[in-house]
């Protein structure tokens, strides 16, 4: 299996003057994820995904011994539809912007995961994010629950030629380290209470 974070996006809603994923937690944000991705030990390749929205992010990333992709930057979807095309096998694809994800809970999702399943999207209750004091527009009913997708999924890339109508399989986890996602500067501003 190989685990990538999708680190090219802009970081728009966040309205900050550097790149998103370049902000402080301890250390940037991005190795939070990369790091979680290699200390799993599930992963025979980890790879980030940059684009010309993110040239310092990519910039640290290299510096640091990750290998990276560079994508056109047109979009999450598009972006990944095109690394999921360079690659063989099972991918666990993750958002460079999960400051609490550790090796631990990569290593679970792992673990979980029906290799059956063409996708797998990991989920957590919307009950669950609100007692976290977050939000998520993403959002789906399943087992009779409202979920919020995490930005965590596991993608059989052998088996898919493009991400239009992909039968989606879920895994519904309520934990922290994988629903505190940054998408505004609120929920930024929560990492200290997390």
């Amino acid at each position: 299996m190989i685990g990538i974070a999708m680190a090219g996006g802009r970081g728009s809603r966040m309205n900050l003057p550097q790149e998103k994923l370049l902000l402080i937690y301890k250390k940037p944000i991005v190795f939070h994820v990369l790091d979680a991705l290699r200390s799993s030990r599930c992963f025979s390749r980890v790879l980030a995904v940059a684009s010309p929205n993110s040239p310092q992010t990519r910039k640290i990333i290299s510096e640091a011994n990750y290998d990276s992709i560079e994508t056109s930057g047109d979009g999450y979807a598009k972006d990944l539809s095109l690394v999921l095309q360079s690659l063989e096998g099972p991918v666990f694809v993750t958002s460079a912007d999960l400051p609490l994800l550790d090796g631990y809970i990569v290593r679970e999702i792992v673990q979980r995961y029906d290799p059956a399943a063409l996708w797998t999207s990991v989920l957590v209750t919307k009950k669950f994010l609100k007692s976290l004091r977050l939000s998520s527009e993403l959002d789906v009913v399943y087992e009779g629950r409202q979920c919020c997708y995490t930005g965590i999924s596991i993608v059989d890339s052998s088996r898919i030629d493009s991400l239009e109508s992909v039968p989606e399989k879920f895994l519904v986890i309520d934990d922290k380290r994988i629903a505190f996602n940054l998408n505004t500067r609120q929920d930024y501003d929560l990492l200290d209470t997390a």
